[in-house]
């Protein structure tokens, strides 16, 4: 789609593999390699992490030579993936990132569209609007990595995440620019981009169609780091692993705590707060953090 701010070739690009250590636990190895594709040909698929990485998920984006365009084939894999998360009890942090250089997710796949019946399009956008929600509403903490290009769908898709953390490079674009298209933002950019960052602001850049490199992001509330390395999946890894050691079910709670009950007047945030407490009361966890702090040592949580 909006190939004009992309790349127009993916050529090899920098990767990072990771091994513990015993004083800083992780320590990064970069290598210059093209992504292997997936055996089985899959666009967007589950990778998850060992080690002392041990409950961290990450979700590949790799569609090359779409630049991660939104496919029904991709956004099937997407859903898929989501919906295997989100009943899998050994995943406590989700890291998104794009394999392809230069893209995070170019948004819709025009030229898909194109061949489409206006029936088949509004099953489609359906379909993609259930599947930010699927990202939305996960139980556990997602952080987007955005190395490249996020416009219009991929930017909202990105919006759909707890965290985001943006690269340092040149090549990392981030807006919604549907209004310059004489269209406006179809799968959550004009309600969730508000909500993150105020009426005013949002408004300016979908009004401007404005693209942002990370550190303007950042400075506009988006992003919640921009690194100067070229990637953030290092930082986003590291935001992963200080959330590894908290208990997992107490995160879960905290998280619909804040997700739900930021919806409400405060009275019935509050309540909603209440309500998240009470289910952590009766679980192990909670019992082992109180031992865990009276022996003086760390605690083992195991989600229970």
């Amino acid at each position: 789609m909006l190939r004009t701010f992309l790349a127009r070739s993916c050529q090899p690009h920098l990767t990072r593999s990771f091994v513990p250590t015993a004083t800083s636990g992780i320590r990064f190895i970069s290598t210059t390699q093209q992504p292997a594709a997936h055996p089985d040909g899959k666009e967007c698929y589950l990778e998850r992490l060992a080690g002392e990485s041990t409950g961290i998920a990450v979700l590949n984006f790799n569609r090359p030579k779409a630049f991660n365009a939104l496919s029904r084939k991709f956004v099937r894999e997407f859903r898929d993936a989501l919906h295997e998360l989100r009943y899998d009890q050994d995943a406590r942090v989700v890291v998104i990132r794009s394999l392809v250089e230069g893209a995070f997710c170019a948004g819709a796949d025009l030229r898909e569209r194109a061949t489409m019946s206006p029936t088949e399009v509004k099953q489609f956008l359906a379909q993609l609007r259930d599947g930010f929600r699927d990202l939305e509403t996960l139980p556990i903490p997602t952080i987007a990595v955005i190395d490249g290009a996020a416009l219009g769908g991929g930017l909202e898709m990105a919006l759909c995440c707890d965290m985001r953390v943006g690269g340092g490079n040149k090549k990392v674009k981030i807006g919604l620019v549907e209004t310059k298209l004489a269209i406006i933002p179809g799968a959550g950019g004009t309600q969730r981009l508000p909500r993150l960052i105020g009426i005013p602001k949002a408004k300016e850049l979908i009004f401007s169609s404005k693209i942002m490199n990370s550190a303007e992001a950042k400075e506009y509330g988006i992003l919640n780091h921009a690194v100067e390395e070229d990637s953030g999946y290092n930082k986003a890894l590291a935001m992963a692993h200080e959330m590894l050691p908290m208990g997992p079910l107490a995160i879960r709670m905290a998280k619909s705590a804040i997700d739900k009950g930021t919806q409400f007047e405060i009275d019935s945030g509050l309540e909603y707060e209440q309500a998240c407490y009470a289910q952590i009361m009766p679980t192990e966890d909670r019992l082992e953090g109180l031992a865990a702090f009276r022996e003086k040592r760390k605690p083992v949580y195991k989600g229970k």
